[in-house]
């Protein structure tokens, strides 16, 4: 199972065509909101799967704040992280991830990729693809095979 993550692509056509020319390959697309509606963009060059949650910068949208989602027989918590204060620091994000017993927490809102893995679950956030507040521009890839679990950070 091969997953892409991204985040934050803020309407930025160009970044957002640049990151889709990395994922032709990905079973699963997760977009963690800042702006949902880039999905739109991005299924114009990705006809898979596209799971998305809403960030602080969506508005009138349906997709929920957060999502438990089973991928690859791994347990994944999604959300764009703005509701857990991530850019002060990560502990109510740690303990949502805890309540729900995720193998995987996923989160954008501070605009720089970060992989960590903490108490047994890994936690990623993919950076921005068009604003990011420390070095290049990124994306993240999840692979799961045979139950074991690897993350990268893309530049694009």
């Amino acid at each position: 199972m091969h997953i892409a993550v991204m985040s934050d692509t803020h309407r930025n056509k160009h970044m957002i065509d640049k990151a889709c020319s990395h994922i032709e390959n990905a079973d699963v697309v997760i977009h963690l909101g800042d702006n949902v509606e880039d999905i739109n963009e991005i299924r114009n060059k990705y006809s898979g799967e596209i799971i998305s949650v809403t960030g602080n910068c969506d508005f009138m949208t349906t997709d929920p704040l957060e999502r438990i989602e089973i991928i690859g027989g791994k347990k994944f918590f999604i959300t764009h992280g703005h509701e857990y204060g991530v850019k002060y620091n990560l502990n109510r994000l740690k303990y949502r991830a805890m309540e729900v017993k995720a193998d995987i927490a996923l989160f954008g809102h501070t605009h720089m990729p970060f992989i960590a893995n903490e108490l047994g679950i890994l936690f990623i956030n993919p950076g921005s693809v068009s604003l990011s507040r420390k070095g290049p521009n990124s994306i993240a890839f999840i692979g799961i095979n045979n139950g074991k679990i690897s993350a990268s950070i893309k530049n694009i």
